[in-house]
């Protein structure tokens, strides 16, 4: 692999990170609510699905899923309905009353672990990342160079960009967290997301393999 090679694929990943999907807007819900120190715990979640997906598509596993119609569209429902359950989970959250709102959401406590789990299970619900990687792996991998010091820069470099982007997303939320002061919004904030999350799950539900 060049460095030109390896050039094309950081732009490629950079501009897939930085472009929201379920796991920033799980990120951001979650890091207005509990904070940005339990943020690195989503990013790791994350990263973990992201090296998870990647060893997946380069054992055979990828291959079989691509193929097999009813193992896709397993994995793919246990995918729209665990987005499909978060989401009602964030709409249905009990509000908040809006003052002292700052200190109320600080008291909110939730394990790094769990939130970790979550993300995770985010991170790999949808098998279109598996496809995804058996689809851009090849592109940037030299067949006459060893496989495993290529699959480990390139999902390495995937995962940290992944890591350095959701992190960027956190500090934004924590940021501008003191702005759900006002009005209620964290209400409105996680009506939004959990429905964002339904809408994710549905066209998960409907997506295809081919």
């Amino acid at each position: 692999m060049t460095i030109e090679i390896w050039f094309i694929y950081l732009l490629l990943v950079i501009t897939t990170s930085l472009t929201p999907g379920p796991t920033v807007f799980f990120m951001i819900s979650n890091t207005t609510l509990y904070g940005y120190k339990k943020a690195i715990f989503i990013s790791l979640g994350n990263i973990t699905g992201l090296l998870f997906l990647g060893i997946i598509s380069v054992t055979g596993l990828g291959t079989i899923l691509q193929t097999s119609e009813f193992i896709f569209n397993i994995i793919k429902y246990i995918g729209a309905i665990y987005l499909v359950y978060l989401g009602i989970k964030l709409i249905l959250q009990k509000n908040l009353n809006s003052n002292n709102m700052p200190n109320k959401i600080d008291n909110i406590s939730i394990s790094g672990k769990k939130l970790y789990l979550q993300s995770f299970a985010v991170s790999i619900s949808n098998p279109k990342g598996i496809i995804l990687l058996i689809a851009l792996f090849p592109q940037f991998i030299n067949s006459e160079q060893s496989l495993i010091p290529q699959f480990f820069i390139l999902i390495g470099t995937l995962m940290f960009v992944s890591f350095s982007a959701l992190m960027a997303y956190a500090l934004f939320a924590e940021r501008t967290k003191n702005l759900l002061k006002k009005q209620n919004r964290i209400k409105i904030m996680n009506k939004t997301v959990g429905t964002i999350f339904i809408g994710f799950g549905a066209l998960l539900a409907t997506s295809s393999n081919k």
